[in-house]
């Protein structure tokens, strides 16, 4: 994997690129925006989506996604969750036969409940798929801070070649064989992050919020036990690692509906998606399907889908029966 394509022109896949880039591998970044594509070209940097950060200057954009994978040994998929059907489906003709593929978001698509590499397979059959989630903000990626993340597969020679084109001493990723728990440790986090943010904007202490952690992680869990996924696969980087990070989109938007903020207000003038607002939705209807009890996940759900007021999704959960843990 010396020459990759980067689908998406956002904060991830340009700090993404920039990660690939350090590591060695030629590096060619597919997005919609041609100003995106321009600046990354003309000075190195995202500026509508990581402002003020320099990317390293050997990665290269452009428009045309067939451009983008000419000659490329695999693909990273950094496009929405919501987005990733459209993505594959623009993509599925231009792809070689067996081009890997490494698939970079977090979120369950809202309209068939799956996770993104049964999306991936259903288009792209005879695509190698491995996942890559945990704990990242694309801002310090970009920065070359030290990042651990986990990428999985069925596969482990598809995965271990993503680890070999991706890893160095300041981006290091960790091997799995469940990609499923993976995808659902990295889509119920930004679930839990927008109630972690509500309790912080809402005042309710240091407390409350170290109690919605592990009660986050038990409802992850659950979700991908039921799946078919491992349980230890939760207590690494892709389930309690990420649940630990808290400067994220999805924080900053519980905080600023803690607040009192209307989810218009907290959403004006950001340009990425909040991941979290979508998989709400379908993260509740996939555990409503399987039977799941996810109560933090449903008072989201009733918040931003349901009207549901925040002072009564903290009574229903705080007045929930005693139970076991």
């Amino acid at each position: 994997m010396k020459r990759l394509a980067v689908i998406g022109g956002g904060a991830w896949g340009s700090a993404l690129a920039s990660v690939a880039a350090r590591a060695g591998a030629r590096v060619t970044l597919w997005a919609r925006d041609p100003n995106v594509v321009a600046a990354i070209n003309q000075r190195h940097e995202n500026p509508p989506y990581l402002p003020g950060i320099a990317l390293d200057p050997a990665v290269a954009a452009t428009t045309d996604p067939a451009a983008a994978l000419e000659g490329a040994d695999a693909a990273l998929i950094v496009v929405p969750a919501q987005f990733l059907r459209d993505a594959l489906g623009m993509l599925a003709p231009l792809l070689p036969a067996g081009l890997p593929l490494l698939l970079c978001a977090k979120g369950i698509e809202t309209t068939s409940l799956r996770t993104m590499s049964e999306v991936a397979g259903e288009l792209c059959s005879a695509a190698p798929l491995a996942v890559l989630s945990g704990p990242s903000i694309a801002a310090e990626v970009a920065c070359n801070l030290p990042t651990a993340v986990t990428i999985a597969s069925r596969d482990p020679a598809t995965a271990r070649g993503f680890i070999a084109a991706l890893g160095s001493a300041r981006f290091r990723p960790y091997l799995s064989q469940d990609p499923l728990g993976v995808e659902i440790g990295g889509a119920v986090k930004n679930v839990i992050a927008i109630a972690g943010g509500i309790v912080d904007g809402r005042g309710l202490g240091n407390n409350a919020h170290a109690a919605l952690m592990p009660r986050g992680l038990a409802e992850m869990t659950r979700l991908g036990v039921a799946k078919g996924a491992r349980t230890e696969t939760f207590a690494g980087l892709s389930g309690l690692g990420d649940l630990v990070l808290t400067g994220t989109r999805n924080h900053a938007l519980g905080v600023a509906l803690g607040q009192g903020r209307s989810l218009r207000e907290a959403l004006a003038g950001t340009r990425s998606v909040v991941e979290g607002i979508a998989t709400a939705a379908a993260v509740a209807r996939l555990a409503a399907h399987l039977a799941i009890e996810m109560p933090i996940t449903a008072a989201v759900d009733g918040v931003l889908h349901r009207g549901m007021a925040i002072d009564m999704m903290i009574d229903r959960l705080l007045s929930r029966p005693y139970r076991s843990e």
